[in-house]
Parts: structure tokens; sequence; C-alpha cells
């Protein structure tokens, strides 16, 4: 059987890439969506696409908001109606050494991928808790196992992510709310058409959408993809550190020994 079909999500960051394939996604598995970001015509032609569908909790919205902005957040979250579930998958991205930092880039990054996850879950978590129900992903990055060159700022916020999730796990045990952490490797969005390196494995975001909704039936705490990536980061994440550092030097070009 679906385990999503019927069910009702609020989607934030739905406008484009990974977000909107995933709302298109989920409709034709049977889902409705609320569909959340700051562009409103780009939501609005996203509602038209999408398959329609009907759940006991309504249908398609369009909820244009910017994540950025407390009051709104909230404010959104009730103009969204009834929902089973929160999707968080809003991102900035700026590719950055800490020899060369941005710092209004950086602001704009935390303030997106973390602080407004943060404000989301602030207004819909309670609701979840007051009827023991719901289903809570966030959208986090592989990049966030470990501190990789070039990701400054960005992969902290991935990396808090994932701690998000687990805390989430932890203080909802018992409650009838589901909480997965979904960690793709590259996928080809307007994010990382900013990089200027070869991306491995890196697939479209109707492939990443496919993985995550199927991720989301089976009930997994963790969605990573694409595999051989997963698995070559997961390893470098339980390197101990030395060995870590003196291999990312290796591989840059500069060995020597790891401090």
């Amino acid at each position: 059987m679906n385990r999503l079909a019927g069910k009702r999500f609020w989607l934030i960051g739905a406008s484009a890439g990974i977000g909107r394939q995933l709302a298109l996604r989920l409709a034709l598995e049977g889902a409705a969506v609320a569909a959340s970001a700051r562009d409103g015509a780009a939501l609005a032609s996203l509602v038209e696409e999408m398959v329609p569908a009907q759940t006991a909790c309504g249908g398609h919205a369009a909820v244009p908001f910017d994540v950025t902005d407390s009051a709104h957040t909230m404010e959104a979250f009730k103009r969204a109606g009834p929902v089973d579930g929160v999707i968080y998958c809003a991102g900035a991205y700026e590719p950055m050494s800490a020899r060369r930092p941005d710092l209004g880039a950086l602001e704009t990054v935390v303030d997106v991928n973390l602080t407004g996850a943060l404000r989301v879950l602030a207004a819909c978590v309670p609701a979840f808790c007051r009827r023991k129900s719901g289903h809570v992903v966030l959208l986090g990055s592989l990049s966030g196992y470990r501190g990789l060159p070039e990701a400054w700022g960005y992969g902290a916020t991935k990396a808090a992510l994932i701690h998000l999730a687990e805390n989430l796990r932890c203080d909802l045990r018992g409650l009838g709310i589901a909480v997965q952490v979904c960690n793709p490797g590259f996928v080809a969005t307007r994010l990382t058409d900013k990089n200027r390196f070869a991306m491995p494995f890196i697939m479209t975001p109707e492939a990443a959408a496919d993985r995550i909704v199927r991720g989301m039936a089976q009930g997994r705490f963790e969605i990573a993809f694409p595999f051989l990536m997963t698995a070559a980061l997961k390893l470098l994440a339980a390197m101990p550190r030395p060995i870590f550092f003196a291999l990312l030097n290796l591989a840059a070009g500069k060995p020597g020994k790891a401090s």
C-alpha cells in the first residue's frame, strides 16, 4: 500500500530544484502539497502542473513566504492549513573558502539553511505533538558528514540539520511523529551550477526526488544517496582525524604531516 497517498505535506523550498520535483512526485503518489517559497508566481505554476490530489486535510496550495522572517513563517503555517507533515527543502549555497570569507553570504546560508528550518519546526512541531501524529523531513547533505574544502558555512549548516534531525528523533519518541533526514550527493540545480569542479555521481532533480519519495515511504531515518558516494563519505567520517586530514592533504597535492 502507498503510505504517502492521502497525506498532505507543507513543502518549503518548492519553487525550483529538488523541492519542485519532489512536489510533483508526491502529487503523483496521491499526496497533496502546500508548496512554499518566496516566488509566488513559480508556486502558482507548480500547483497548476501537479496532478490533482484531494486528502482529508485538503488539496494543493501555493503559500509564498520568506523563511528568514519569523512572523511570516508562523503566519504561513496557518495559511498552509492542516498538514500531515512538513518537508524542509529551502537552501542557500555559496562555494567559499575560509581564506576568502564573504560574511553577508555566510549569514544568508545560515539563516536560510538552519535558522529557517528552526523557524518552520517551531511553527509546526508543537501542533504535531498535540495531536500525536506528524512527519518531519529535513534536507541535509552528504557534505554534512565531515568538514570539506570550499564548503565553509554550507557544510556546517547541513551537519547541523543532521544533528537537528537526531535531536527531533530523540525528543519526539513515542508521540507517533516520524522524523527523517535526507542526505543527497550532488544534484544538478541552480545551487550546484555555482561549482567549478567535477561533481562525481551528479544526478537530476527528478532522480533525487524519486529517491526521497521512496525513502519517505519506507520510513527509514536517513535517506542517503547515491550509494557509492554515501559509502565513501561514511568511511571518511569514521576515520580518525589525523588520517582524514592526511588524505585531504594528499588529494590536494599537499603531502605532509597531518595536524
